[in-house]
């Protein structure tokens, strides 16, 4: 196992467009962290063998809602039970109005040395209406602290495509964005998915064209400063990529640990339950309350799809069977023929024209 997920749901209250597990519970913070703690007991027999874990990742949720203690306490039982690298990367996702300078101290007392930052726009009105508990100054404010305590890995998240954004509108949180000279920064659609308040409300996507002008207008202003444009949604200086995520596009085996979170050691796909309280009371039980799926060849050459021709390198053909092969490169070659696929040797890489319409053209290589 090469990489560790840790899923931290807690919230002071929900985003309208967020469909992960999360909730505003605040009297169950650290008898889950306890249940976490306890889920790497339980699962010991995941790390007999001798490869060391190169990534760990705190995601929610909102794991900035964790205090020191509560960090240190899940730190301390994952060097006890697993070998880590001495070149981990360790992610922790944070929102802007939960960093202050003693916080941001804090985290560089810690194993943590990457920071995933929750900005989402620059706009204070955009951000009430995505219900964000943070302002546009405290982005700013709170790189700056970050900086101050000595983290020289950060990352933030925009969206764009709100109801009623403009492209100017859109520029100008661009280049906010780029005054923070961050390390990294990822860039997704507000996406409107089924059962999030945002769905309830009856908003509909934007129109295509002025989503295809954005996105196109994303790349020319983050690759003309200097981003390496490696993956769909993200942007990373030179030596940045975020390597957590890598190893997802990559097919490497991953731990997920809490509540709803997903585990894949390469033959078996395995989730943990999407209730905190049913979750914490099955740890304390001594149980692992989790469903799995043992993925036949053709799930996971469709998985392989859906990653690698999302990223730069895109899909390595020397890595599937011939049956896997033939198929792919027959169904590859409208899109090739069309310039929304290249080849280069033993690869298929979407084009730049590819990466708008990705979701279609891996559909299409997909086995039904």
């Amino acid at each position: 196992m090469a990489g560790i997920y840790i899923h931290i749901p807690f919230c002071k209250k929900r985003c309208i467009y967020c469909g992960f597990y999360s909730t505003i519970r605040t009297d169950l913070r650290q008898r889950y962290v306890n249940a976490v703690c306890g889920e790497m007991e339980l699962r010991s027999e995941e790390t007999v063998n001798e490869e060391s874990i190169e990534t760990i990742y705190l995601g929610g949720g909102t794991p900035s809602l964790l205090n020191g203690e509560q960090l240190q306490q899940i730190f301390s039982h994952l060097a006890r039970m697993y070998s880590l690298s001495s070149k981990i990367e360790v992610t922790l996702e944070v929102n802007p109005d939960d960093i202050t300078a003693p916080y941001a101290a804090m985290l560089t007392r810690l194993p943590i040395n990457r920071i995933s930052m929750g900005a989402q726009t620059f706009n204070d009105e955009r951000l009430r209406f995505l219900h964000r508990r943070h302002t546009a100054t405290q982005i700013s404010q709170a790189v700056q602290m970050l900086r101050d305590a000595g983290i020289r890995n950060i990352s933030i998240d925009l969206m764009y495509g709100f109801p009623d954004e403009t492209i100017d509108d859109w520029q100008q949180d661009i280049d906010q964005a780029l005054t923070l000279d961050v390390e990294h920064i990822s860039a997704y659609c507000l996406m409107i998915e089924e059962d999030t308040p945002l769905w309830r409300m009856g908003i509909g996507p934007i129109d295509e064209e002025v989503e295809r002008q954005m996105y196109e207008l994303l790349i020319d202003k983050l690759t003309e400063a200097g981003y390496e444009h490696y993956e769909i949604s993200n942007f990373a200086r030179s030596d940045y990529r975020s390597k957590h995520n890598s190893n997802y596009w990559n097919d490497v085996p991953y731990i997920g640990l809490g509540a709803a979170a997903h585990s894949y050691d390469g033959i078996c796909r395995r989730w943990n339950v999407s209730d905190i309280l049913q979750y914490t009371e099955a740890i304390e039980q001594g149980k692992l309350p989790y469903e799995q799926e043992i993925l036949d060849d053709d799930t996971r050459y469709n998985d392989r799809i859906t990653v690698a021709l999302r990223t730069s390198n895109g899909l390595d053909l020397s890595t599937l069977s011939e049956k896997h092969r033939n198929h792919c490169l027959k169904e590859a070659r409208k899109f090739l023929d069309h310039k929304l696929l290249r080849q280069e040797n033993d690869r298929l890489i979407l084009t730049r024209k590819g990466l708008f319409i990705s979701d279609m053209v891996m559909s299409e290589l997909m086995i039904v």
